[in-house]
């Protein structure tokens, strides 16, 4: 059975109805539980665990002490090519808009490489959009090779793929995968993605299972909040997180809350989600999953993050750009959408140390035949 089946067995019930059916003593009755499960996360997603959000995030910041100590990953995103053949209405990369397209050669994938590794992070996360014509598997595969040079964590954010190219990136140096579903409810997808390959729900779904199966070290999901309502896509990516680890425990799973931020396109989304209803999400997911990473990109502002920091968060970007090209190519080109914490690598990694956090640069290095 996969994940498909375990968001069918939860459609089938009304979700709605069980987030409002849920009372105070509930809530405080699975606080006081050392192991939560599936009903226990929804308990904590619902309207009525807001008034016991003090509660959960003191023990979200107590369990994410106990897992991870008081340290947080550095990395950036470094975009190839923004180049798509999907029209999906939210996305500033959508075939249809008219921006600026671009494509890296060789030679400026090291020039960007050389440019972020002087900051000294040691992961970089690379992006496409959804163009196997431009982003081809022996694209991917040279830029891997010359990442590899200056990197000992090489991330995808990239469309979905087979088991098998999979492990072929992952011979080729790729340790990780991020990859957001957008939205879980399969209705509002199909509506959402007008035309492309990612009009293909089920694909892109059971992706990140095919990474795990190629044995990929580090797998990263989430959906993009704001396309549907929150606490749904709340709980659906964390029972998708959580039926990853249970399946492949060897794999380090983990989970990011993007919300959406202004973009190329007249689209704007009919579920936003506020801060107090994102600071339950990452509290609940933590103390569902104590062991699951957690990623708050520069989608958040600065105050933001700083403040959400002690609640379960493990990684952070720094130094980012949505640009095709950003980190070197000082131009006004159309990035995917608007980051909204502009702080340098060396900003982030001082401000990490007066909160009392250790900013860790590098925390993998794969050993070599």
């Amino acid at each position: 059975m996969g994940f498909y089946d375990v968001y069918k067995q939860w459609e089938q019930k009304d979700v709605d109805g069980l987030l409002k059916s849920v009372t105070s003593d509930d809530v405080l009755r699975t606080l006081a539980k050392t192991r939560l499960h599936e009903q226990d996360y929804l308990t904590l997603l619902a309207p009525a665990a807001q008034e016991h959000l003090e509660a959960m995030a003191q023990r979200a910041h107590d369990q994410t002490v106990a897992q991870f100590g008081k340290t947080v990953v550095l990395y950036t995103p470094m975009y190839l090519s923004n180049y798509c053949v999907n029209h999906c209405l939210y996305c500033g990369f959508n075939a249809r808009n008219n921006i600026s397209r671009k494509h890296l050669d060789a030679g400026e994938v090291e020039e960007e490489a050389r440019r972020i590794s002087e900051t000294g992070l040691k992961h970089i996360l690379i992006l496409t959009g959804e163009s196997r014509t431009w982003a081809s598997m022996d694209y991917l595969k040279t830029c891997v090779a010359i990442l590899s040079r200056y990197f000992t964590s090489i991330a995808i954010e990239i469309y979905p793929l087979e088991t098998q190219e999979y492990r072929e990136l992952i011979t080729a140096g790729v340790d990780a995968m991020t990859l957001y579903q957008e939205t879980y409810n399969e209705a509002l997808y199909d509506r959402l993605h007008v035309k492309g390959p990612k009009k293909n729900y089920r694909f892109r779904l059971d992706a990140p299972e095919r990474a795990c199966e190629a044995r990929m070290r580090s797998v990263n999901i989430g959906a993009l909040l704001g396309l549907y309502k929150g606490r749904h896509e709340s709980f659906y990516t964390g029972l998708h997180a959580w039926y990853l680890q249970k399946h492949y425990p060897e794999v380090d799973i983990s989970v990011s809350f993007p919300r959406m931020r202004p973009h190329t396109g007249s689209f704007n989304p009919d579920y936003p989600v506020d801060d107090v209803n994102l600071v339950q999400a990452i509290t609940a997911l933590r103390l569902f999953m104590p062991r699951a990473g957690i990623t708050m990109s520069t989608r958040e502002n600065a105050e933001f993050r700083n403040q959400i920091l002690p609640l379960g968060v493990t990684r952070m970007s720094a130094g980012s750009t949505t640009v095709v090209g950003g980190h070197t190519q000082k131009n006004q080109d159309t990035g995917q959408f608007d980051i909204s914490d502009e702080r340098t690598v060396d900003q982030m990694a001082l401000s990490l140390s007066s909160l009392g956090y250790q900013p860790v640069f590098k925390d993998w290095q794969a050993i070599k035949a």
